[in-house]
């Protein structure tokens, strides 16, 4: 499948979505972000991402001009190093994958785990995100420690990575990455320029983020901003949960979005991790995703 995305100047580009994750992370937008793409206004200028998390969107776009940020310090360590030194990404993941076939996965974990909370770093998370229980990597609130356990499957080769390292390095080659917090990312932001947020949701993310600060009054506040100076925002929410039983409850401020629109992506990883892999029949997720436009 491919489309073809406007951008300024009347310029298009081809647009392939990924099917191949760089980093796996719980509630990251692989699965629909495509759609999203598509949803996006005919013609912008620059890409804006101040949410970047695993990037599936800034990825699946491929902007032409771009900027992803993101206020954690060991998540923008992978992104730069992915732009400066692809090589090294590649180099990072396989010194800690080997050190399974010496210690075993569980064990190789853990001391991957230990070596990140005595010193948080972009090169341990790489390889924890990817090893981890469902890509739900999580902080104790008290510490801001990562304590998601070893997960079931085995990460992908050295190899595999690789690949994918290559892929993504391409896909980013016009994007710049910041290291700050998000209202800094979104007033740079000038007129026809479009900015996509997918914060931390408010239902159930708090054992995801819990050593982060986050508001969302602070974030609709600053999304009303950028409207009010002609900046496109779409942003992605809570919607409903337990297969369209629960629909989350979200102040938005009235007036402040356009459009509403869900969006299926599937069964809910966190669930799963949280009922110790039971089965999900009737857990399946629909987000929100508001437009400003």
């Amino acid at each position: 499948m491919q489309y073809r995305l406007p951008f300024a100047g009347g310029q298009t580009a081809a647009v392939t979505p990924l099917s191949r994750q760089l980093l796996k992370w719980v509630g990251n937008k692989q699965r629909v972000a495509a759609r999203i793409v598509e949803l996006f206004p005919s013609q912008f200028r620059t890409y804006w991402e101040p949410f970047l998390g695993s990037g599936a969107v800034l990825g699946t776009l491929a902007p032409g001009r771009g900027v992803g940020a993101d206020i954690f310090p060991p998540l923008m360590e992978i992104w730069f190093t992915l732009k400066r030194s692809p090589e090294t990404l590649v180099r990072w993941y396989r010194e800690r994958w080997e050190l399974i076939s010496h210690l075993g996965k569980k064990e190789a974990y853990q001391k991957v785990l230990q070596s990140y909370n005595q010193s948080p770093n972009g090169a341990d998370l790489l390889f924890l995100c990817r090893a981890c229980y469902g890509g739900v990597v999580r902080f104790r609130k008290a510490d801001g420690a990562m304590s998601t356990p070893c997960g079931a499957h085995m990460p992908i080769s050295p190899e595999e990575f690789a690949r994918r390292v290559h892929l993504w390095s391409q896909r980013v080659r016009h994007t710049e990455f910041l290291l700050q917090d998000f209202r800094e990312t979104m007033e740079m932001a000038q007129p026809g320029d479009l900015i996509y947020c997918d914060p931390p949701y408010q239902d159930s993310q708090s054992i995801l983020y819990g050593a982060q600060q986050f508001s969302l009054k602070d974030l609709f506040e600053a999304v009303a901003r950028c409207k009010r100076r002609g900046v496109y925002v779409a942003m992605s929410i809570d919607g409903m949960k337990r297969s369209g039983k629960k629909t989350c409850r979200i102040d938005i401020p009235p007036g402040l979005f356009e459009r509403e629109i869900f969006l299926d992506c599937g069964r809910s990883m966190l669930r799963r991790f949280q009922m110790k892999g039971n089965s999900l029949e009737g857990e399946e997720v629909r987000d929100r995703l508001l437009l400003t436009y």
